[in-house]
């Protein structure tokens, strides 16, 4: 009995360890289909766009929960995974960082210093940028759409599906478009959060 246990919980343990996503040396969960760049955002929307995909960043920062939240239960999701790998290029920066950044309007920067010219204070923090690299602009005023902070899966993947989607385009605010998707969800027995 004591070894049915024991085998029981090194399972469980298992589980959770091939769960957790890697962390890197600076304390930031990390995917190994993120895209390491040398972060000027000009040459990685247009490297996206060679690609056929669009150019996402993402802010984190050492221990942030729901950073380790968004790694560990949204992006180990296939669904959600999938979709992102298939249709964008992601580039991770830490909010504290110091890696050297080239803003679209020539401005060099460290991550830390790119943080608060943009304005952005939480993370994660999703930046969707155009598929063209736009001239003279920042990065806040070229971005296309941001999503500051953690969400459950449907308002997290539909974010990317509607800039996929080039939503920002049209009639239809992000939150009827997410709407309507949560009822067709719901509709086919699919709702299972949120």
């Amino acid at each position: 009995m004591l070894k049915m246990a024991i085998a029981a919980f090194l399972l469980m343990t298992a589980g959770v360890l091939l769960a957790a996503a890697e962390i890197g040396d600076d304390g930031l969960h990390k995917e190994d289909w993120f895209k390491i760049t040398f972060r000027d955002i000009a040459e990685d929307i247009e490297a996206a766009k060679a690609d056929g995909k669009r150019l996402a960043i993402i802010f984190e920062q050492r221990g942030c929960s729901y950073c380790a939240k968004m790694h560990e239960e949204l992006l180990t999701d296939p669904e959600v995974r999938d979709f992102i790998e298939a249709n964008y290029h992601v580039v991770q920066y830490n909010m504290f960082g110091d890696e050297e950044v080239t803003d679209l309007d020539g401005e060099v920067l460290t991550e830390k210093t790119a943080a608060r010219k943009w304005g952005y204070v939480f993370t994660p923090t999703i930046v969707f940028l155009p598929e063209t690299a736009p001239e003279n602009l920042t990065v806040r005023d070229a971005a296309v759409a941001t999503m500051p902070g953690a969400f459950g899966k449907w308002t997290f993947l539909d974010m990317f599906r509607w800039v996929a989607e080039k939503g920002y385009e049209g009639d239809e605010h992000f939150q009827v478009y997410h709407a309507r998707h949560i009822n067709e969800l719901r509709a086919a027995g699919r709702l299972d959060a949120e």
